[in-house]
């Protein structure tokens, strides 16, 4: 009976973190660069002091991110971009450290440094990316950043950075960290990659489908309902015992 119950309270326990999951999934369909979090779930046998296996318990696990691109949406400003295919913009994490991105509804702050959306620094050539004064900003499908200085001729074009664009390899596959990005497993900086591509004027969308994550999450419900009906038939199973033992 010990078994039946703890098989059940795991399973329902490990049920209610995918539906944690899952609601992350949902929370994010409509951010910009998202990348869909996966789950899965396996049983897990637990040894006793001997060595041998007493009881089996169910664990939710993350195995990775769902890469897939999302769609892609023209938005007409300068500042947006979205990368064509496989890629990722280099950023600067908030703990200092390199990380990577799909979002590319870039900005400008108020010292002139190219950031996303959420504030982390764009990552160029030789660090963070910083734009003087301009009256038009232009960002190539390589990358590359091009200003027209302010009181300047229309003719009078300055080169200032390349956004770094990288394309990690699967020897150094990448992992969603604590904040949100992607950073290499080995925590090496992914060398540039000449083959990614921008479309300037568009940002690509989350690639959350959200039909997809209420099934999930109606599947998830019913799931933790069988696991407490199962934990109720076992404390019903225990009392039954105890009366009969009552009875001798």
């Amino acid at each position: 009976m010990d078994r039946m119950l703890y098989v059940a309270m795991t399973g329902a326990q490990q049920t209610l973190q995918t539906q944690a999951l899952i609601s992350h999934n949902l929370a994010n369909v409509s951010t910009v660069g998202f990348r869909k979090d996966l789950e899965d779930f396996r049983s897990m046998p637990v040894f006793s002091t001997d060595g041998m296996p007493t009881r089996v318990y169910s664990m939710t696990e993350r195995p990775g991110i769902d890469i897939t691109q999302a769609k892609i949406m023209t938005t007409g400003r300068d500042m947006d971009i979205a990368i064509q295919g496989e890629g990722w913009i280099a950023i600067q994490a908030p703990d200092g450290e390199e990380a990577y991105t799909r979002a590319g509804d870039l900005q400008l702050d108020v010292n002139g440094q190219l950031t996303t959306a959420t504030g982390q620094p764009v990552l160029g050539t030789a660090g963070p990316i910083a734009i003087p004064p301009a009256q038009k900003i232009d960002i190539g499908e390589d990358g590359t950043i091009s200003i027209r200085p302010r009181g300047e001729a229309s003719t009078e074009i300055v080169v200032v950075d390349r956004i770094r664009l990288v394309k990690p390899t699967a020897q150094n596959p990448l992992y969603k960290d604590e904040y949100g990005f992607m950073r290499t497993k080995d925590g090496a900086a992914a060398p540039p990659d000449a083959t990614v591509k921008l479309v300037t004027g568009a940002l690509e969308g989350s690639n959350v489908n959200p039909a997809d994550m209420l099934v999930s999450m109606i599947q998830a419900s019913r799931h933790f309902e069988m696991q407490v009906k199962m934990m109720n038939a076992g404390q019903e199973n225990a009392n039954s015992s105890d009366q009969l033992l009552k009875l001798e």
